[in-house]
């Protein structure tokens, strides 16, 4: 029997936006504050299943406030939008609960002298709805379709956080630091094997100069030994 995992981010679908970066980083890089790519990756998967800062902390091996620390150094960043995210994946299903109680109410069982005589159905979600506005309020921040991070802006599904995950793994802490990354990857397909320039140099004519004159020189000889 095939099990299926309740892990968001086994569960969610890929989709577009996956980052440039294709190799995953090692996941006990050294870091000063002890957050390491694999202990992110745990701590955001036991938030998005627990929604307890201090729970997924402790999954990680790492303080609750070392944890807001690091989402307040990487304001805006992956790790910020995953934590965004990870708060949102567990709403779909408040959302099923929701509308089950407005359609049919919460039973509730009267007594007399201990026993039970009877149940009504009460009517009462002001907190399930004001839960539900909070939904919207737990969405990433706003970003220009030109920022990095846009790719990776929420999804009705949730997809994003399985995106956000990978990106986390593969990539840099910051939008800043992959786009450097972009930028010297496509710097070095315009670089000129031969002498390093940026720009187009007469290096390739002066080769196929050079391979002229021997063939024209290696034709010479031929003619002179003929």
């Amino acid at each position: 029997m095939t099990h299926k995992s309740d892990d968001p981010a086994d569960t969610a679908p890929a989709s577009s936006g996956q980052a440039l970066a294709t190799s995953p980083q090692t996941s006990h890089t050294t870091r000063q504050d002890g957050w390491t790519i694999e202990r992110q990756l745990t701590f955001l998967r036991a938030l998005a299943s627990s929604h307890s800062v201090a729970e997924a902390a402790r999954a990680a091996g790492m303080s609750r406030q070392s944890a807001y620390a690091l989402r307040a150094r990487l304001k805006g960043e992956p790790f910020d939008l995953a934590w965004h995210s990870a708060l949102r994946c567990r709403f779909d299903a408040l959302a099923e609960i929701a509308l089950e109680r407005a359609m049919h109410g919460t039973e509730v069982p009267h007594f007399y002298k201990g026993e039970l005589i009877g149940t009504s159905r009460k009517f009462d979600e002001r907190l399930t709805v004001a839960l539900l506005l909070m939904r919207d309020k737990l969405g990433a921040p706003y970003m220009r379709s030109t920022h990095p991070g846009f790719a990776f802006r929420a999804e009705k599904d949730g997809s994003e956080f399985a995106r956000l995950m990978r990106r986390i793994e593969r990539g840099p802490d910051t939008w800043d630091e992959e786009s450097r990354m972009q930028l010297e990857e496509a710097q070095s397909l315009l670089e000129c094997p031969h002498c390093g320039s940026e720009y187009e140099c007469d290096c390739e004519e002066e080769e196929d100069e050079d391979a002229d004159g021997e063939d024209w020189g290696e034709d010479e000889r031929d003619e002179g030994e003929d």
